[in-house]
């Protein structure tokens, strides 16, 4: 199943999960079942998706995009569709959680 995401609404990182740079890689583990993947129980960040991840710090998906656009070079729509992309994973395996409102 297809999970939407949309920009306008505030994703952050699950409560489960703790997140550390490791000799400048980020490093994702879930603490408890059900988040994640059993088959995969770490996850690395590259360059973009901690940019992006660092940023969910409850600005709206749309607001990352933005603050991303003044740092990095892209063409139009390029980094929206980067951000949506990026969650979608991790929301999916409920790593990010929206927060209601």
């Amino acid at each position: 199943m297809e999970t939407k995401i949309d920009l306008n609404c505030v994703y952050l990182p699950s409560e489960d999960l703790v997140a550390r740079d490791i000799e400048g890689e980020l490093i994702i583990i879930p603490l408890t079942s059900g988040i994640g993947d059993a088959e995969d129980e770490i996850y690395t960040m590259n360059e973009t998706g901690r940019a992006i991840w660092e940023r969910l710090d409850g600005r709206s998906l749309g607001d990352v995009a933005k603050s991303l656009k003044a740092e990095f070079k892209a063409q139009p729509g390029e980094i929206e569709k980067d951000v949506a992309g990026l969650a979608s994973e991790p929301l999916k395996r409920k790593m990010l959680v929206p927060v209601p409102g």
